[in-house]
């Protein structure tokens, strides 16, 4: 289960990452609309994808498995906070989370994308 997890969610998080590099400019735009880092330190934008990608290849390669999970827990939380906050405005956007890619709106199923990988941290944290 342990194996299957990481395999899953270093998979998930290393394709979201390549998306959102395909055009990084597109992808901090939309992301500092609703993340409460990117929208103050626009850097946080374009660093954002590649501490995905760690994330990501740290998952997939096994590497420091609690803090990988730590910092999962750290950084999709943070994002699922900018999440709930744009949903409680009525913020009405694509969700870059796709990069410029795919064009899918901001919702509930992003809040739960994060919410998904937060749980499995958790339970990989818990294991």
């Amino acid at each position: 289960m342990v194996g299957w997890m990481h395999g899953a969610m270093g998979v998930f998080l290393c394709v979201f990452a390549m998306l959102k590099l395909f055009h990084p400019g597109a992808f901090a735009d939309g992301f500092a609309m609703y993340d409460l880092l990117a929208h103050r330190w626009r850097p946080y934008a374009y660093l954002y994808p590649y501490l995905e990608l760690f994330l990501g290849l740290a998952y997939l390669g096994f590497f420091a498995p609690t803090l990988t999970y730590v910092l999962t827990l750290l950084l999709l939380g943070f994002s699922a906070v900018g999440v709930v906050s744009a949903l409680r405005r009525g913020l009405d956007i694509n969700c870059p989370c796709m990069g410029s890619v795919l064009d899918v709106p901001l919702s509930t199923v992003t809040l739960t994308e994060d919410l998904g990988m937060i749980a499995m941290a958790l339970m990989l944290l818990w294991m």
